[in-house]
């Protein structure tokens, strides 16, 4: 009885968003971020956070860790967690519209750009440029693992799975829906122990 109370709170917390924003908001807020984040992937998290947990509160920092580990499992993990947040916080209209918006900017870019890049590069300071950018992106990847560390180490069991899949994608180079599946698995053993 108490399981069944537990995950129906669950279901309750993870959707309690559904449906409240206004759909367009979302969009707007999507597009901007698949703008500014061409080619970038776990830079996203970086803009999600700022975005959606401390700019307009329509997620709570744990929706947004769980939504990234939803993400795990799709092609394309961390902008595919932009269908999740759309559908935590806007419903189904808000996962499509939030998918849409994402990507859309992408498509723009890569027919503007494609032909233009090999001449970037080709440039002593163009590359200079694009480089530094890469090393500003690692930079600020870097500074939102440890914000989401703090928010998800919470006790010793979640410090030893974080450790063991640590050890799984870097040593053993396992796939990430594999280390993520483990650490789910993982968790559950640990809580009912």
């Amino acid at each position: 009885m108490c399981k069944s109370t537990d995950a129906n709170a669950a279901i309750a917390v993870s959707t309690a968003g559904v449906g409240s924003i206004f759909p367009w908001k979302l969009g707007l807020f999507f597009l901007k971020v698949g703008t500014v984040l061409y080619g970038s992937g776990y830079v996203l998290v970086a803009f999600l956070e700022g975005g959606l947990v401390k700019d307009y509160g329509w997620l709570t920092q744990q929706q947004l860790i769980d939504a990234i580990a939803i993400g795990q499992f799709t092609p394309g993990p961390v902008l595919s967690t932009a269908t999740f947040v759309g559908y935590v916080v806007s419903g189904v209209s808000g996962a499509v519209i939030s998918t849409v918006a994402i990507f859309l900017p992408s498509f723009i870019f890569v027919l503007i750009l494609n032909p233009v890049i090999p001449r970037l590069r080709a440039s002593k300071i163009m590359s200079s440029f694009l480089d530094a950018v890469n090393i500003s992106a690692i930079g600020l990847m870097a500074a939102v693992v440890i914000q989401l560390a703090n928010a998800a180490l919470i006790d010793w069991k979640a410090v030893l799975i974080v450790v063991i899949a640590s050890v799984a994608g870097i040593r053993f180079k396992l796939n990430a829906a594999w280390i993520v599946m483990g650490g789910a698995l993982g968790g559950w053993l640990l809580k009912t122990l």
